[in-house]
């Protein structure tokens, strides 16, 4: 049995809920360096689970300076299987309001310079993406969002942006007409990272604004957005709290199976180093019991 089942990621004042107990806060060492601070590890509700601060605590780090590779894999480490992540968006449909909740299926990219894979280095690997969060995290969230009274969307394209500038009124009318319900500046690598670990993921995106498209509402801004997070934190608790009372034994990880038929490279080829820095993820699929390496299918 892992360590803790279930992670968080997210503003720092999620773990500040009701029925929450510390246990610790620990820095993890990743071959990607440091995550984004100490994981805050404890029980709520007697379920183990680990908190992370996406932006470090006092949001010190812009989006594109995020590490999320060491966030993702610092979550692996931990024996993570469900990641709800929180986060702040901008809506691009008027039925979508300031205050409301997205559960979104999809993602679409518009990033440049961030890395998304933890392969490479002479390991190839193609997970699949064209379901990028998983479901039986998803549909926990949206009822557990239900059932705090939130008005909350199920599904949904989210636009991950590079930033850290707002969209300009081109690219948000542009945005408008491609279809897409919400945009936001972080979760498409957790996604993908997330689905290479074997971590099912999901997000709370929280409404804060109409970005800048909308004619009869204020442009979005930084200040704008904080004010609405501050105002919806206690419901964001509420929710968070409510799925994971929900992520008992008896759910299973439908991510735990990703990287099985997507490891191509022939692990004889692969240097030593490599196959020792992805341990955690590739060990139950790494076969040494032979002369020759071999994955296990």
């Amino acid at each position: 049995m892992s360590e803790v089942r279930i992670g968080v990621i997210g503003g720092s004042g999620l773990y500040e809920m009701a029925g929450l107990s510390v246990r610790e806060e620990r820095r993890i060492d990743t071959p990607w360096g440091e995550p984004s601070d100490a994981y805050v590890i404890g029980e709520l509700d007697g379920r183990p689970v680990a908190f992370l601060a996406r932006h470090g605590r006092g949001h010190r780090l812009l989006p594109t300076e995020l590490n999320f590779r060491a966030n993702v894999f610092g979550f692996k480490k931990l024996g993570v299987e469900f990641l709800i992540s929180v986060s702040a968006v901008g809506s691009m449909k008027i039925e979508y309001a300031p205050g409301h909740i997205v559960v979104p299926d999809q993602f679409f990219d518009r990033t440049r310079h961030r890395p998304d894979t933890f392969f490479g280095d002479g390991l190839v690997a193609h997970v699949s993406l064209a379901h990028p969060v998983s479901g039986t995290l998803a549909r926990r969230l949206f009822n557990a969002a239900e059932d705090e009274g939130a008005t909350v969307h199920f599904g949904g394209t989210y636009l991950n942006m590079e930033g850290p500038q707002f969209s300009t009124r081109a690219e948000s009318m542009v945005y408008r007409q491609w279809g897409v319900d919400v945009i936001g500046m972080t979760n498409l690598q957790e996604a993908k990272l997330a689905r290479e670990a074997e971590i099912a993921y999901a997000s709370l995106a929280m409404i804060t604004d109409y970005d800048c498209w909308h004619e009869e509402e204020a442009d979005v801004t930084g200040e704008g957005v904080m004010e609405v997070l501050r105002r919806n934190v206690s419901l964001a608790q509420r929710v968070v709290r409510r799925a994971i009372g929900a992520l008992d034994e008896s759910v299973e990880n439908d991510c735990a199976d990703a990287l099985r038929m997507s490891l191509i490279t022939d692990p004889n080829l692969v240097p030593e180093a490599t196959l020792a820095k992805l341990e955690p993820l590739l060990g139950k699929y790494l076969d040494r019991s032979g002369d020759k390496l071999a994955w296990q299918r």
